[in-house]
Order: C-alpha cells, then sequence, then structure tokens
C-alpha cells in the first residue's frame, strides 16, 4: 500500500509514516500545547515525507479541528494534493493494536483512556468498539460522568468523586462529605455546579472513573502529574493483591447494555465502604470483570472471536492482567500492542493504519500486512 502519514495525538504527540507493514517513527514531541513541541511536529513531518521512498498518499489526523496538528495535517494535505483523513482518537487506539499485530480481521475494540473527541462531539475515554479493516462503529460507552469545572475536574479527583456523588442521585452529600478536604466554599460551588449543570460537561472516560475512585478512597485530592490518582489506585490494589484476594462484585454491574456500562454501583460500594488497599483491589478486580463481560457480550453479538485493547489506561498492568484472564476464561482471543506504546504516544500508527485501509476500501486496492 502507499505511504500514508499520520500527525499523532495532542498528548506525548509522535508522528509516524506507515508504509505497507512499516512504521517509521519520528521522536516523541511531547504535548501540543507546547509550541516548541508543535515547531517539532511540522519539522518531523516533512522530514518523514521527504525521506519516504513513494510520495505521501494521504495524511491522517484527530478528528479535534482545534489541534495544531489537524490544521498542520489539512494544510500539508493541500499543498501536496492528497487527502486529509480524519480518524476518531479511540478508533486509531484499536488501529494501534490491529497494526501492531498484522491483523485484518473485524475484532471487537475496548478502548479505555483519559480523553478523545467523539464523533457525537463529547469527550470519549471508555470505549466498546467493532473494528474492521473496512470501517467501525461504536457499540457503546461507560456511564457519562459530569465534569464539573470542565478540565480543572481531570486534575482534581475529589471533583470526579463529588461528580459520581451526583451521578448516583446524592449530590446533596457532596459539600459535607468533601468540604473537611477541599473547604466548604469549593465543595458547595462544585454541588451547586453539578445540581445547575453548569461548566459540566460529560464524559465517558475511564481515566475519570478512575480518578472518581481515588477521590472517592481519599488517595487523591489534586494530581500534581497525570494519571497520578490512577497510579496511586493500582500501587493500592497491587499491594494487596500480591498476598491475598478479593471477591469481585459479579452480578453488579449489567454487561447486557452494550449501550452503557454503568459502573456507578462500584463507586457507591466505595463511596460509602471502609476503603483502604482492600477497596482499590477490589475496584480493579471487579471493573475488569466488568468490562471483560461487556467485551464478551459485543463479542456475541457480532460475531467475532478476537479482543483488541488499547489506550492509557492499560499501562495499569493489575487492570489489563484481570482484564486478559477474564475474556480468555470467555474463550476469546486478547490482543496488545507489542511494540507499540499503547497510549497516545503510539497513536499515530492507528491514524495512519485506518486511513490506509479507508483508501484501501475506497480504490479497491487489498490491504497487505
Amino acid at each position: 500500500m502507499p505511504p500514508v502519514l499520520a500527525f499523532g495525538a495532542w498528548l506525548k504527540n509522535a508522528a509516524c509514516l506507515l508504509d505497507g507493514s512499516a512504521a517509521q517513527w519520528s521522536a516523541v514531541h511531547g504535548d501540543l500545547g507546547d509550541p516548541a513541541a508543535c515547531r517539532a511536529l511540522d519539522a518531523s513531518v516533512r522530514r518523514l515525507a521527504a525521506e519516504s521512498p513513494l510520495p505521501v498518499a494521504a495524511v491522517a489526523h484527530d478528528l479535534h479541528p482545534d489541534f495544531f496538528s489537524t490544521r498542520l495535517a489539512l494544510e500539508l494535505a493541500a499543498a501536496w494534493g492528497v487527502p486529509a483523513v480524519g480518524v476518531q482518537h479511540h478508533h486509531a487506539h484499536i488501529g494501534v493494536t490491529l497494526a501492531d499485530h498484522g491483523l485484518e480481521e473485524p475484532v471487537v475494540g475496548l478502548a479505555l483512556d483519559g480523553v478523545g473527541l467523539g464523533t457525537d462531539g463529547t469527550a470519549w475515554g471508555g470505549e466498546l468498539l467493532w473494528v474492521a479493516p473496512e470501517g467501525w462503529r461504536r457499540l457503546g460507552g461507560l456511564w457519562p460522568l459530569h465534569l464539573p469545572g470542565g478540565d480543572v475536574a481531570a486534575r482534581e479527583p475529589w471533583r470526579m468523586a463529588a461528580a459520581a456523588l451526583h451521578a448516583l442521585g446524592r449530590g446533596g452529600e457532596i459539600e459535607a462529605r468533601f468540604a473537611p478536604v477541599v473547604g466548604a466554599t469549593a465543595a458547595r460551588g462544585v454541588q451547586r455546579m453539578l445540581a445547575a449543570q453548569l461548566s459540566c460537561p460529560v464524559t465517558s472516560s475511564a481515566g475519570r472513573w478512575f480518578d472518581a475512585a481515588a477521590g472517592a478512597l481519599g488517595l487523591s485530592v489534586r494530581q500534581a502529574h497525570e494519571a497520578q490518582a490512577a497510579i496511586a489506585l493500582e500501587a493500592l490494589a497491587a499491594g494487596w493483591l500480591e498476598h491475598a484476594g478479593v471477591t469481585p462484585a459479579d452480578g453488579l454491574v449489567d454487561p447486557g447494555a452494550l449501550e452503557r456500562l454503568d459502573l456507578r454501583p462500584l463507586l457507591a460500594r466505595l463511596l460509602d465502604g471502609p476503603g483502604g488497599a482492600e477497596a482499590a483491589a477490589w475496584f480493579h478486580v471487579s471493573l475488569a470483570g466488568a468490562l471483560a463481560d461487556w467485551a464478551a457480550a459485543a463479542a456475541r453479538e457480532t460475531g467475532v472471536r478476537t479482543v483488541c485493547l488499547g489506550g492509557g489506561c492499560f499501562f495499569n498492568a493489575v487492570l489489563s492482567a484481570r482484564l486478559a484472564e477474564r475474556l480468555a476464561s470467555h474463550g476469546l482471543r486478547v490482543l496488545r500492542p507489542r511494540a507499540t506504546n499503547c497510549g497516545d504516544a503510539g497513536l499515530a500508527l492507528g491514524q495512519a493504519w485506518v486511513a490506509s485501509r479507508q483508501l484501501a476500501f475506497q480504490t479497491g486496492t487489498v490491504p497487505c500486512a
């Protein structure tokens, strides 16, 4: 197949040139909120195009119209006279796994991460997909949580725990629960914000559910760096599971409702329970079981036998191992990226894979693994 040049993600940006099954990578530039990273991406994509043995046939980019990477891709596509293909973020995450394994068949994809723009204009991040070389569709997403204050909620896990209380119909408890931690003014403000639905966009993000769990257990109030709360939650769970087991909450979450996997019962247990390492372990094991059963239900409905995993949440070794075990118990093949970063640093490979398959089906050519 002719080469496709992908411009990568907003966070941990890296570009990739996919020529058949061979991928050429740029360095990781960093986050595109940094002008230096934007300049580095510009230089990298021009270099990858110039060094390609064949002319670039298309460029691939994220769906978000305001990303520097999207604007640059559209600019260079016009200058080079080639198509620019927008690729949804979570579709691309599953594309990474398919490209990494050289797979050309329909799969169920489970994409779990912090955020990516969905086709409906909302923030996705906990997605169940059907993906094939010829196309894809969203089968379902995690139960949405509100982000009180918008992006600030991703930096303050207590806000996500408050959002979980609101989602449970218990918003009136927010001030009393969190005032001792963050102060009465902040807690009362978030309670009112959620009640009035002011500055509270919704997200299906798995990362924000992990933040809510960490906030519910009092592990993190404010994060100094990305995924700090989720890492602390995983470490606590791993320490417990190294020496003891837990009984997962089978039946607490209904995996048969593909459109929405309702995790609220798990958070209710954390909010009302004793907390500690055992609770962190219970959350991981129960979440893995619910996610696996959800994906297995989708596999039965779509008639596929392979589940592909992608997204930054799969850096979590406890979640990944338990999820893979449960999926295997359903008789399913489970694939994760092998040689490629499962998070945003590897996203460009998935973007290029998706765009190259789209072009192949438009032109009637056969994709090469």
